[in-house]
């Protein structure tokens, strides 16, 4: 007994008018966008065929996307990975590296990426972590990217969202505490260069004497992580640190060949001696956000002491001005002192058409 079809083909119209296909469960009829006898036909029967034969289907559109890509019938989630930490540099591959090691992967790691059903990879959101979550959508994107996958497995917006755990700045208590007990020199001026310039662990300790301008009492570093230049001014109390490190080369000597996990071991295990938890080394960062915001300091100066690039900023100046940040020490201090913190400008780097500008404070930065 033949397997009554569920599509069936119709023509609106006279001769010459569009095709439909109407679906006989639902009753529901849509347009073939065609005219044409034969290509209605093929489609209609296209979509009788694939209900009657899904295991068939897929194996015909693998034998299709062959024809394109010859490694697309066996290529797996970990020839994938392999080949996206090939594109990575320095912590990022590090990252990545890691991301092999982890459990929840497993799952998946030896299973062909076309062969792969959604309900595999929300198994493994389910096993892993928030990190795993973050690493598995740029792995899933990265294979769209490369069309090794013909379409998402997962919907955009059905992933589950990421959601971190609460992150808290370290205090002027625990720094001190930490400082106090700290026995390595280089480690304690690491901390206290932390504390106040709020670099990532990886800028601070890749520091280098000669980023260090002493006549402007500036400190210029490229970010690792966005490459983007960090401009901060320095004041007395960090010169004091700065003039107890190296005058030529890295500032910390030991710290720049250690690696960021280590780093980070290290700074948790002197917390835990102290009986301070939840913190890391990028509360740092947080606790010099806050301690800016606290004390009025201006966010697009934030922004630019921390090296982060933002619509602000570009609002806020000319294209090609240069922003010098104020150091945040004397801006707490000038602060409290109710003065304002003029804001320097590179006259060297505007335009040919810009203006410079006479007024001593920059707007926003007054009173």
């Amino acid at each position: 007994m033949r397997m009554k079809k569920r599509f069936r083909l119709i023509r609106r119209g006279v001769r010459g008018g569009k095709f439909y296909c109407v679906d006989t469960l639902t009753g529901k009829r849509s347009s073939l966008q065609t005219s044409d006898d034969d290509e209605a036909a093929e489609i209609v029967a296209a979509k009788n065929h694939a209900l009657r034969q899904p295991i068939l289907n897929l194996q015909l559109a693998k034998a299709y996307l062959a024809g394109v890509d010859s490694g697309i019938t066996t290529r797996t989630w970990r020839n994938a990975v392999d080949a996206l930490i090939e594109t990575k540099h320095g912590p990022n591959q590090v990252r990545w590296k890691r991301v092999t090691k982890d459990k929840a992967f497993a799952l998946m790691w030896e299973r062909v990426i076309v062969e792969t059903s959604a309900e595999i990879l929300l198994r493994v959101l389910r096993v892993g972590t928030v990190s795993t979550n973050v690493f598995l959508r740029r792995l899933h994107n990265f294979c769209l990217d490369m069309s090794w996958l013909p379409w998402p497995i997962i919907p955009k917006k059905q992933w589950p969202p990421v959601r971190h755990k609460e992150k808290r700045a370290i205090t002027v208590a625990e720094h001190q505490a930490i400082i106090a007990r700290e026995p390595n020199a280089e480690r304690k001026a690491f901390y206290e260069l932390a504390w106040h310039i709020g670099a990532s662990q990886s800028d601070i300790a890749g520091l280098q004497a000669e980023d260090i301008d002493w006549e402007s009492r500036l400190i210029s570093y490229a970010r690792m992580k966005t490459k983007q230049v960090a401009r901060v001014r320095f004041g007395d109390e960090v010169e004091v640190v700065l003039q107890n490190l190296p005058k030529s080369g890295p500032l910390f000597p030991y710290l720049i060949g250690v690696r960021e996990a280590d780093r980070a071991t290290e700074f948790r295990q002197r917390c835990k001696g102290l009986g301070i938890e939840g913190i890391t080394l990028h509360s740092y960062r947080y606790a010099w956000a806050e301690r800016a915001k606290s004390c009025g300091y201006p966010e697009r100066f934030a922004q630019e002491a921390l090296g982060h690039n933002s619509k602000a900023v570009h609002r806020a100046y000319a294209r090609k001005a240069q922003v010098t940040v104020p150091s945040l020490e004397d801006y707490e201090r000038e602060h409290a002192q109710k003065k304002v913190v003029r804001v320097h400008f590179d006259s060297r780097a505007r335009g040919p058409s810009e203006k410079s500008d006479e007024n001593p404070a920059a707007p926003g930065c007054g009173k």
